[in-house]
């Protein structure tokens, strides 16, 4: 058991905080998209969609929609989330993943 808890111990020492803190605010955004998505397209498929858009956000955009947590998404944030979906790589990913795309 102490092997156990050391070797955890471990394997988050070696973890990159920014990595940790950029997985977490992706999370976080991920729970801020879904809704709006879901306005959209069931929840299977949004759920994919909200994927992609969150895997192609920038930093700077993840930190945006994540401060929208636990309130409405508001139109600031919408076209936030609309505009990632209508990168190509967004799209690409919308593909690959069976969700239709988005209209622009």
């Amino acid at each position: 058991m102490r092997g156990m808890v050391l070797a955890s111990v471990l394997v988050l020492a070696a973890c990159d905080p920014n990595q940790v803190a950029d997985q977490a605010g992706r999370r976080i955004a991920a729970s801020v998209v879904l809704p709006v998505v879901q306005l959209d397209m069931p929840t299977p498929l949004a759920q994919r969609a909200t994927d992609c858009i969150v895997r192609n956000a920038t930093a700077a955009e993840v930190q945006a929609l994540a401060r929208d947590v636990a309130v409405v998404a508001g139109s600031s944030t919408k076209a936030t989330i609309r505009g990632i979906a209508l990168r190509p790589e967004a799209a690409a990913c919308f593909a690959a993943s069976g969700v239709p795309p988005v209209r622009p």
